[in-house]
C-alpha cells in the first residue's frame, strides 16, 4: 500500500513537471503522509483542506526564494497525489470537509477497504519502480547517491533525456 503511493506519486510528478529541482523524496513523503492516520479512519489528511493548507504554508514561507519553493512544493504535490491515487474523492464528506459538513467524523480509510487489491497495486508499483529506476539512471552509483542526498534527478534524465 505504501509503495503504490510513493512510487506512483514520484513518477506522475516527473511526468507532469519534468523538473530536476523538485525534491522527489518530499513528493513520496507527502504521498504516504495520509497513511499515518488511516488506522483510525480517513481523517483530516484525506481531505482537500490538508494539502491546500500545506501548499499555502510552503508558498508563504518561501516567498522570494524560488529554488527553495520548488523543492518544498513536492510535499503538497505528494499529498494531492495521495488523494488521487487513493480515490479519496469517493468519500465525499471527508474529501470536501469542511465545505459540505462542518462536523467531522472520520470514515473508513480507502487504503484499508481494498483488501487483496492493495497487494495488486503494490505489485504494479514495484514494476513501475523498476522502470523508473532504469529510466532515471539510478543504477549509476553517482546518480543514485545524488537522488538519495538531494531528492533530485539528473538533468540528463529529465525532459526526455537518455532512456
Amino acid at each position: 500500500m505504501i509503495l503504490w503511493f510513493a512510487v506512483l506519486s514520484v513518477v506522475v510528478t516527473w511526468a507532469v513537471f519534468q523538473s530536476p529541482a523538485i525534491d522527489y523524496r518530499l513528493v513520496a513523503l507527502g504521498s504516504v503522509l495520509p497513511v499515518a492516520e488511516s488506522p483510525w479512519g480517513a481523517g483530516f489528511l484525506h481531505s482537500l483542506l490538508a494539502p491546500t493548507l500545506v501548499l499555502l504554508i510552503v508558498m508563504l514561507a518561501t516567498t522570494g526564494r524560488r529554488l527553495v519553493r520548488r523543492r518544498w512544493l513536492g510535499l503538497p504535490i505528494g499529498m494531492y497525489l495521495h488523494l488521487v491515487l487513493d480515490g479519496a474523492w469517493t468519500r465525499t464528506e471527508t474529501f470536501w470537509w469542511p465545505v459540505l459538513d462542518r462536523s467531522f467524523s472520520p470514515g473508513p480509510a480507502p487504503e484499508w477497504s481494498r483488501g487483496w487489491w492493495s497487494l495488486v497495486l503494490d505489485v504494479i508499483a514495484v514494476a513501475v519502480g523498476i522502470w523508473a529506476y532504469r529510466r532515471f539512471g539510478l543504477d549509476d552509483p553517482e546518480r543514485r547517491s545524488r537522488f538519495l542526498r538531494t531528492g533530485q534527478l539528473d538533468r540528463a534524465f529529465v525532459a526526455g533525456g537518455p532512456g
